[in-house]
């Protein structure tokens, strides 16, 4: 029996999985690929970009989207009787992608691929990390040194991308055009130092990369677990308890630019890792979509609002533990 080839794409928030997952989907030349995405929180946003991009490789219900949670934390309750359902279909699909919940660790959700009911039916092909190029660049995730000296320090940020890094079969520094062309080579050595030997680094830029390259590793890490180190392996742990999420509902709006406007001030008010979801525009019919990480902020028109959607915006925050929820919905909604 032909073992179906699953790639796990991964990365922090705002790294740019999506965006890749698009390109993908437009350059499948003719392959059938089953989406599986994670997001943190209860609102799924990414499901439903994807599902708005209208190519022939990107039927709805190729795609199915896991809210409210890591997979690297839910393995036996969704992700495990998912797999098996795209797996059963009478014309199963040629390549699974997961896109995992940028709070994600890879390595509990590559084990499960060595469960009984799995493993013979299925490969991981590669574990693809997505950096965020200019973030990388910042320092935003590592420790400052007066951090690590702190008694108490405990960078969960840090943590999560060593671990997605200690995973990779294949790493993306995305974002490269917001890189000035003389940092680059700095920016991409000093990566390449927390690779483990063998994974290769390509630079992009808005997830533009050969589909051949992307679904070829051929990796096999479901046996290669050995070489996966992570800093959960003696703990066997993984506590979103750092992070937290919710949504904040916005009636419709005239002034899409204006919100965008507003939104960047209260990203530089708050401690706000990801900011995403939809405007509705009156007047338009078509939905306007808002994507934030750090403080830049974009927004553009995406598809129409079907016939039984609520004509209604929704935006999700994500941050530390700690928002100030109230101060930030207010601060939203202007």
């Amino acid at each position: 029996m032909r073992r179906v080839p699953a790639t796990i794409v991964t990365g922090f928030l705002g790294a740019g999985k999506t965006t890749l997952l698009r390109h993908l989907l437009a350059h499948a030349e003719g392959k059938r690929i089953a989406l599986i995405i994670n997001e943190f929180g209860e609102e799924g946003v990414d499901g439903s970009l994807l599902e708005a991009c209208e190519l022939p490789g990107c039927a709805p219900e190729d795609i199915v989207e896991l809210a409210n949670g890591c997979l690297c934390c839910t393995v036996a309750d969704e992700f495990l009787p998912t797999i098996e359902s795209l797996l059963d279909r009478a014309n199963p699909p040629d390549h699974i992608v997961i896109e995992t919940s940028g709070l994600a660790l890879p390595k509990p959700l590559v084990k499960a691929f060595d469960w009984p009911t799995i493993r013979p039916r299925v490969t991981i092909d590669g574990v693809v990390v997505v950096v965020d190029g200019p973030a990388f660049a910042a320092g935003r995730f590592a420790s400052s040194p007066e951090e690590m000296a702190r008694p108490d320090h405990d960078n969960p940020i840090e943590e999560t991308f060593v671990d997605q890094l200690a995973c990779a079969d294949l790493v993306l520094l995305n974002k490269t055009d917001r890189i000035p062309s003389y940092a680059l080579a700095e920016v991409e050595a000093a990566l390449a130092a927390k690779l483990r030997s063998g994974v290769r680094l390509v630079a992009t830029r808005h997830g533009i990369i050969d589909a051949r390259l992307l679904l070829g590793l051929e990796a096999a890490a479901e046996s290669d677990l050995a070489a996966r180190p992570s800093l959960h392996d003696e703990t066997g742990a993984h506590d979103h308890d750092d992070f937290e999420s919710f949504a904040v509902p916005l009636a419709p709006v005239s002034d899409p630019a204006g919100v965008i406007a507003r939104l960047g001030r209260v990203l530089a008010a708050h401690d706000i890792l990801r900011l995403k979801g939809f405007l509705a525009v009156t007047g338009k019919e078509l939905r306007h979509v808002v994507q934030a990480v750090g403080p830049r902020v974009q927004g553009y028109y995406d598809r129409p609002w079907g016939a039984d959607e609520a004509r209604a915006g929704r935006l999700v925050v994500i941050g530390r533990k700690g928002l100030d929820r109230a101060a930030i919905a207010a601060a939203i909604s202007g």
